[in-house]
């Protein structure tokens, strides 16, 4: 199969693979983290979560760094990339291991949440460079391949990562600070790997002189600005609507999320445990649907095109969502997990495919930045709507019907934009 061909080639890239170890490592360690801070804030037995306090630890963890998120892009277009993965885990895995102690030491939310809101902040860094830094170790001909490859290897890594969570989560009682700590372990082994690359190898070439803070400040301000205008112009203004797409995508994804976390919670498990065995089996079927988009994505890419792609997933998902969603019984549900992971993968690894192609490689950290900055505040939105509407138990069908909806406005105003 070409497709097979491809990847075995693309593998034989000796700096290809080794910054796809520093990913694989880092997501892993980002699945072990984020479960761990799920088991400790929606499955502790002695704690009765409701969906405002699961929003309310969203927007703890996210609208923080949101605010400030695109100064990151401008230091992260300033900095030596591979510099970022070397102290950006080894920062992560100082802070991880705060965070258990934190744990054990039963202090007040607010302290464990300002922990966990900094691994977050570091952790965009990281993502936005691995995204940023793929160019400069594939060709431009095998770079649709390497997105469906890198990103989704990533998230399986993470999913697998959460997968170890869950199982040490259920086997030992009480160990939600010794998950956060083998988090710590992972973050660590991936600063190590970045050692691998060369420091110059994954760019920026730029190379500044560190400006007073006002004078930096003011810069970020025009870089950004730049930065915009630079996503904006005619030539790239299918990178503009791939991104506008998917972060209505990624509001969905967060709603869905939210309600998923409540009916496993209480209305398809009698025990924490259970709900959150669920709730593992749920991620492990959506990491299947992640590694089915990336089998389907570079075929359909190629004969549809990226943005109609998208097109494809955001329609098929105002299908068959509300179709497996109002049920709202365990089988179908799984089913669903399968779908909105292929679907979500299947269209970010389009989107970052498209802005990869379009936006200059001297912008392309800021973008990303960007990039995660609305998906952030997407997600925190998608989590405070779901607060508004889900009853105790998770069952809501107005909250269903309305993520079905957005996914067809999704797919109808982009296949407008395509064919134009």
């Amino acid at each position: 199969m070409p497709v097979v061909r491809d990847l075995r080639l693309l593998l034989r890239l000796r700096y290809f693979r080794r910054l796809l170890s520093v990913r694989l490592l880092s997501q892993g360690a980002d699945g072990v983290y984020q479960v761990a801070l799920a088991a400790y804030v929606v499955f502790s037995p002695e704690k009765q979560t409701s969906a405002t306090a699961i929003a309310s630890a969203m927007a703890v963890l996210l609208l923080p760094y949101s605010l400030v998120g695109p100064f990151a892009g401008v230091l992260l277009d300033r900095w030596r990339r591979r510099q970022v993965f070397l102290y950006g885990n080894l920062l992560r895995a100082l802070l991880a291991t705060i965070t258990a102690a934190l744990v054990i030491g039963h202090v007040p939310d607010w302290l464990f949440y300002v922990s966990a809101l900094c691994v977050t902040a570091v952790n965009r860094f990281v993502l936005a460079g691995l995204s940023a830094a793929l160019p400069r170790v594939v060709d431009a001909e095998r770079l649709v391949l390497a997105n469906s490859l890198s990103p989704t290897a990533g998230t399986l890594a993470a999913t697998a990562g959460g997968g170890l969570a869950f199982g040490v989560r259920l086997l030992a009682s009480d160990s939600d600070a010794a998950v956060v700590l083998l988090g710590a372990c992972l973050y660590l082994c991936a600063s190590l790997s970045s050692l691998s690359l060369p420091p110059d190898l994954l760019g920026t070439d730029r190379h500044p002189k560190r400006p007073r803070l006002g004078t930096a400040l003011a810069e970020t301000a025009r870089e950004l600005s730049a930065a915009v205008r630079h996503l904006c112009t005619p030539r790239r203004r299918e990178a503009a609507w791939a991104l506008a797409a998917m972060t209505l995508m990624r509001f969905c994804y967060g709603a869905l999320l939210v309600l998923v976390l409540m009916l496993c919670r209480y209305a398809l498990s009698d025990t924490p445990e259970e709900g959150l065995g669920l709730l593992g089996l749920a991620l492990a079927l959506s990491g299947a649907g992640f590694f089915a988009a990336a089998v389907l994505t570079p075929w359909a890419a190629e004969r549809l095109g990226p943005g109609r792609w998208i097109v494809v997933c955001s329609g098929t998902a105002a299908v068959l969502e509300p179709a497996l969603g109002l049920p709202f019984t365990t089988g179908p549900l799984m089913v669903a997990a399968f779908v909105l992971g292929l679907i979500t993968q299947g269209a970010k690894i389009s989107t970052d495919t498209i802005i990869q192609a379009y936006v200059e490689d001297d912008f392309r950290g800021r973008i990303f930045s960007v990039y995660d900055v609305l998906f952030n505040v997407a997600f925190v939105g998608a989590a405070g709507v779901a607060a508004l509407m889900l009853p105790p138990d998770g069952r809501s069908a107005v909250l269903v019907v309305l993520v079905a909806l957005l996914y067809g406005a999704t797919a109808t105003a982009l296949a407008r934009f395509e064919r134009r």
